[in-house]
């Protein structure tokens, strides 16, 4: 047998990397922890059937299962641990149900049409937003009366502040079927619509964002030059003609949106993290902030000094949103989770997952599970995996510990099925280790040329904490989860068992104290 110098340093690397805790060898340890773990399911049997005071909903976008686990493994690598062990902020929420992401009209759906399902409570087509599976992609004559109303506005009705924070576009896919009603989610602005839907009186999803009924007091994320004029400089890279404004209609949308705002009401637009992190929640009632031209960057590129992280966005919106008596609904995208898997750039796409899962922290402790309902899910997934029998502690983004039978190169542990990352050299597949496959940008091997990768079909993870969140559990249709956030949280059409339930006060509580004055009254003999 041949031992190839390759084979060689595998074996001497993989011998001096693999590590875990010595106290994993003690059978006692596992007992310890599943006997822990046991102790909380059987806790769960008291339910938290609260009414949500508070709802928010995280959608990493693109961030199926393996995405979940690889940045769970990354996690915990970036903290100096082997990383399999780790926790995520996602793991430790007790109810998880799996959701089927098909659109209507695609067996592997896109994002247009999934936000459609779990902000909108209805399936639709791909491309389609705000919209039910009676509208036709890019078909304006098919928007009216087809409309359909987000849990956004289903809050916004009931009286809570509403918001949205995205690291995309404000008027991206997700976060756009919150509030507009659009059979192609494309129509950023008026330029990228055909000249006869403008004509048949269809409005882009910029121009319905700023001119919403639902009246959202809080909008974050990237996407400035959709609102400003076409060929106006950008205020932060003007000599950039990408950044310049896109509008046909002339129209300063910042300056209309705070046209609109009551005279009574403090609304501030800001576009820079120093002018975010400077507002005062307490003198704020309204924050538009537009922080890149189209998407936010990439946070291993963010310059931290200009633009604000996913984590600083949410910190300021609960802060401002928390200030309503009568709760909240906040949506929170991760929305270049997406981005990075779609460019084959793996890296990229964990890392933004990692700061959507500390987002969900921070969350977490600005609130409380007896009146916040926290969801966390995903859209859909990505043809995204990792494999290759990797030993325990092998960096997430490292070398399989084998040779591929066919040509006896290595391979990196993380794959696509298709995407950028498909390359030939010499009329074979490339040889990895002639790479930087650590860095950032490097574009994972794919089985499949294409120049983006696509999204996987698969079921999505749904995680869950606070009020009513049991009825997020087993398998469901996607379209099912704003109907349960609603039910929660006593708002849009199922609200019968209201009078019931109050916010922070549980039925089982209300039981007890009941059993309690009849025990009393009976030892007085007055029952």
């Amino acid at each position: 047998m041949i031992i190839t110098l390759w084979t060689l340093l595998f074996v001497v690397k993989l011998s001096t990397s693999v590590s875990f805790p010595e106290k994993e060898k003690n059978p006692e340890y596992w007992r310890k922890q599943a006997q822990d773990t046991l102790r909380l399911a059987l806790n769960l049997q008291d339910l938290n059937r609260n009414v949500a005071k508070n709802t928010i909903m995280f959608l990493g976008d693109g961030m199926g299962v393996p995405t979940v686990t690889a940045t769970r493994i990354l996690k915990g690598q970036l903290a100096g641990q082997p990383g399999e062990e780790t926790q995520l902020e996602m793991d430790k929420f007790p109810h998880v149900a799996l959701a089927k992401t098909y659109n209507t009209n695609a067996q592997v759906p896109d994002s247009a049409g999934t936000a459609t399902a779990y902000l909108c409570g209805v399936k639709a087509n791909e491309g389609t937003v705000g919209v039910n599976a009676a509208s036709v992609r890019g078909q304006c004559n098919t928007t009216k009366g087809n409309e359909v109303a987000s849990i956004l506005k289903w809050a916004k009705d009931a009286g809570k502040s509403v918001g949205v924070v995205t690291t995309t576009r404000v008027n991206h896919a997700t976060p756009s079927a919150a509030y507009a009603h659009c059979v192609n989610r494309d129509w950023f602005s008026d330029n990228e619509m055909p000249k006869e839907a403008v004509a048949e009186g269809c409005k882009d999803i910029a121009w319905q964002l700023m001119h919403n009924i639902a009246d959202i007091e809080v909008i974050m994320g990237g996407g400035r030059k959709y609102m400003f004029p076409k060929n106006t400089p950008d205020i932060e890279y003007p000599k950039e003609e990408k950044a310049n404004g896109t509008r046909l209609d002339g129209l300063n949308l910042t300056k209309i949106w705070m046209e609109n705002k009551p005279r009574n009401k403090i609304a501030r637009y800001v576009w820079n993290r120093d002018q975010l992190l400077g507002l005062k929640p307490e003198e704020t009632d309204y924050v538009l902030g537009l922080f890149e031209p189209s998407d936010m960057v990439y946070e291993l590129d963010r310059n931290t000094s200009t633009e604000p992280s996913l984590v600083e966005m949410v910190k300021v919106a609960i802060s401002i949103l928390k200030k309503n008596p009568k709760g909240f609904f906040l949506l929170v995208e991760g929305g270049r989770i997406d981005h990075g898997h779609h460019e084959g750039k793996a890296k990229h796409a964990l890392h933004e997952a990692i700061q959507m899962d500390i987002a969900i922290g921070l969350a977490g402790e600005m609130t409380s599970t007896e009146d916040t309902l926290t969801v966390v899910t995903a859209d859909h997934s990505h043809v995204f995996t990792f494999g290759g029998y990797t030993h325990r502690g092998n960096s997430i983004f490292g070398l399989a510990p084998a040779l591929s039978d066919l040509d006896s190169k290595p391979y990196t542990s993380i794959l696509y099925g298709n995407g950028p990352g498909y390359k030939l050299v010499n009329g074979s597949r490339g040889n990895v280790s002639t790479v930087d496959y650590a860095q950032p940008n490097y574009q994972a091997q794919s089985a499949v040329p294409l120049k983006q990768e696509t999204h996987g079909g698969e079921d999505v993870a749904v995680f869950a904490k606070g009020p009513m969140a049991h009825l997020l559990h087993g398998v469901h249709e996607q379209n099912y989860i704003p109907h349960a956030m609603a039910y929660a949280t006593c708002i849009g059409q199922n609200r019968d068992h209201c009078n019931s339930r109050s916010s922070g006060h549980s039925f089982k509580t209300s039981v007890t104290m009941v059993s309690s004055a009849l025990s009393v009254l009976a030892a007085l003999q007055l029952f």
